[in-house]
């Protein structure tokens, strides 16, 4: 049997159609933003870990040696502190041998 459509029933399909494409719109773009904070997130936790591996390395060298390392170079030579310094900007200043260093990690 043949059923004729009538203009309201198409343009209920219509919205029903452009509140489907609007609602798909949005939640990809929640799911985008999500996955950008996520990312952030990971890279500051990250740089966090890296702080923390390159101050515990110092703090092994300073124990073993008897002072704080000068430069970022001796832990990573002698010490196996392995750093991506493509991803991450790193600061070391060491003020004196028996004083802790600044350290500094920042995501690029």
């Amino acid at each position: 049997m043949y059923h004729e459509q009538t203009s309201a029933m198409i343009s209920r399909r219509r919205r029903r159609m452009m509140a489907t494409a609007v609602i798909a719109v949005a939640l990809a773009a929640v799911c985008w933003l999500g996955y950008n904070a996520a990312c952030a997130n990971l890279r500051e936790q990250g740089a966090a870990s890296i702080r923390n591996a390159i101050l515990d390395s110092a703090m092994q060298c300073c124990a073993i040696e008897g002072s704080y390392p000068a430069s970022l170079q001796h832990l990573e030579d002698s010490y196996g502190l392995a750093i991506n310094h493509d991803e991450y900007i790193v600061t070391y200043e060491a003020f004196a041998d028996n004083v802790v260093p600044s350290v500094v990690v920042v995501p690029r």
